[in-house]
């Protein structure tokens, strides 16, 4: 059964979809699977053992064009997105059978996403199986240390508005610097916030600390992911690279909705937020210009949760 599924954009929505595509894979037999998606998608995913080629989404529709028709031929198509440019690969992709999920036919906030992922499949093919555990195929390492592993995750890709602030992070990270060795994680976009917290660390004291923002490709995020002991993160991917491996893990949530996209399945997580009227209010930037959801999150706040979390 050859399979062609193009992948959710963001790497977190790609770790969501696993559960989804774990139950696709165990509906049908002899599945050879290609991938289509962004970088960061297909690094997360291209080591599932039933992946034998993938392919990066071109943006110039002619490229595209050439991708998909130099793919060859498949039983069935399957797309976790709603873009234009995913009708576009429905429309040409040679398939028997084609499916493309609906965000609006599931957009009821009482489902998680990795339940509105599981539903379109289960929808698609007419079945009725459960969201297990998100799953992610990689080389995890041994701990082999001295000291347990604190990541601080300050950033997110959504918008602003999901940002906690880095003094408050480097108050966290400084306050259990005893017990833990620290690692600041980030893309190219956070190397500011990163360099913020590094700043404030300095101020702190703190010498046990690595800034990796901006330093380390998917594979090798996923890698120190793995190895963490515990991780202080908001609303992100790496929360759910994390929630896969089940680290112990304090998410800060601002504007978006936990009840969608907190770590699925992870029994050592615990969620930190302020429940105001405005919540969630799923802007990138804060609407009523006062941040408040993110603001009168303090580190004490996030102390108390990661302490009794990991029993300090």
């Amino acid at each position: 059964m050859k399979i062609f599924i193009e992948l959710p954009t963001w790497l977190g929505d790609s770790v969501m979809a696993t559960p989804a595509i774990e139950n696709l894979v165990n509906f049908f037999s002899d599945t050879e699977i290609t991938l289509i998606g962004s970088i960061v998608s297909i690094e997360a995913l291209k080591n599932h053992p039933k992946v034998n080629k993938t392919h990066i989404l071109e943006k110039n529709y002619f490229s595209l064009y050439k991708v998909i028709k130099d793919a060859g031929e498949f039983d069935v198509f399957f797309s976790f997105r709603s873009s234009f440019r995913s009708k576009f690969i429905k429309f040409y992709i040679s398939a028997k059978s084609k499916y493309q999920f609906d965000k609006n036919k599931y957009k009821c906030n009482k489902n998680h996403q990795v339940e509105k992922y599981n539903n379109f499949i289960n929808d698609s093919l007419k079945i009725n199986t459960i969201a297990s555990r998100l799953i992610l195929y990689s080389d995890k390492q041994g701990k082999g240390r001295k000291n347990r592993l604190l990541g601080i995750n300050p950033g997110a890709s959504y918008g602003s508005a999901k940002r906690w602030y880095p003094k408050e992070f480097a108050s966290v990270a400084a306050d259990l610097s005893g017990q833990y060795d620290i690692i600041i994680f980030g893309g190219p976009g956070e190397k500011d916030i990163a360099a913020d917290i590094e700043k404030y660390l300095i101020e702190h004291g703190v010498e046990n600390y690595q800034n990796l923002a901006d330093k380390t490709n998917i594979k090798e995020l996923i890698s120190q992911i793995s190895n963490l002991d515990l991780l202080i993160t908001g609303d992100s991917g790496p929360m759910h690279l994390a929630a896969s491996f089940q680290i112990p893990t304090v998410a800060i949530f601002g504007p978006t909705n936990d009840k969608e996209t907190s770590q699925w399945m992870n029994t050592q997580s615990i969620i930190v937020k302020k429940n105001l009227e405005c919540q969630p209010c799923m802007s990138r930037s804060c609407p009523l210009e006062h941040h408040n959801c993110m603001k009168h999150v303090k580190a004490e706040d996030v102390l108390h949760a990661a302490k009794g979390l990991v029993n300090l």
